[in-house]
């Protein structure tokens, strides 16, 4: 199996390690991975402040990089919902379709393709609380939301449970949208920032140790934050835990 490795914007300038965690783990699972070292953004940014047109050759660029892989995973859900949804400035050829249909965001593909089982080599012995983000939840359906009457399932934790020693505790609002937003946090400063000090809050609340996300952006605005308040959590990406991060 052919695997394009995505790395987002954020986690290439900010957390390469969850990028090179991603990578290490998908070749545990004896995956052919490769990095086009050419790729740049997704187009996310221009499409969410309602500039899709200008996103078009971004969006080319994109899909000239991934185009002949069998999938193309990447660590951001919200990416990954960019390309399955909305990679829609340019022509939908062959080629287009194809690679908006294949890529999936990690903790869906370890999910769902290939429906890993055990991490033997992962030992978290914290208490964690795990944050969705909005369009990971919403978008490609990480999890149930809450307002939602349908059963409940929770493919991030469903994934975490299977780490040795991770105990997992739960804000009374997990679905609650830390105020990131991508470019919202830009615009309307004070309504971001008081709803990440609400959340990582509730994080503290239930007793959190660790805050854990499938998004890097989410992380960053929420670690801020807890700064700002001097409250003392700390944060991880999911794919470290997974690929066997201690701390």
């Amino acid at each position: 199996m052919r695997v394009g490795l995505f790395v987002p914007c954020y986690v290439d300038a900010f957390e390469p390690e969850v990028g090179i965690a991603t990578l290490e783990l998908l070749e545990r699972f004896g995956l052919d991975v490769h990095y086009p070292f050419d790729q740049t953004c997704c187009g996310q940014p221009m499409t969410n402040t309602g500039c899709h047109a200008e996103a078009a050759a971004t969006e080319a660029l994109f899909v000239k990089n991934f185009t002949g892989f069998d999938y193309i995973v990447t660590p951001s859900g919200s990416c990954a919902h960019q390309v399955r949804e909305h990679l829609t400035a340019i022509p939908q050829t062959d080629d287009v379709k194809a690679v908006r249909a294949r890529t999936f965001e990690l903790v869906e593909f370890l999910h769902d393709v290939l429906k890993v089982e055990e991490f033997p080599w992962a030992a978290f012995p914290h208490k964690v609380g795990y944050h969705s983000n909005c369009n990971a939840l919403r978008g490609i359906h990480h999890a149930r939301p809450s307002e939602l009457n349908k059963p409940y399932y929770s493919k991030p934790l469903d994934l975490l449970r299977k780490v040795k020693g991770i105990e997992i505790v739960t804000p009374s609002r997990p679905d609650e949208c830390c105020g990131f937003g991508g470019t919202f946090s830009v615009f309307e400063p004070a309504v971001s920032a008081k709803m990440g000090y609400d959340k990582v809050t509730d994080h503290a609340q239930a007793g959190a140790e660790y805050v854990v996300s499938a998004d890097s952006s989410c992380m960053m605005h929420q670690k801020g934050c807890a700064a700002r308040l001097g409250t003392p959590l700390k944060f991880i990406h999911i794919a470290r835990i997974l690929n066997g991060a201690a701390a």
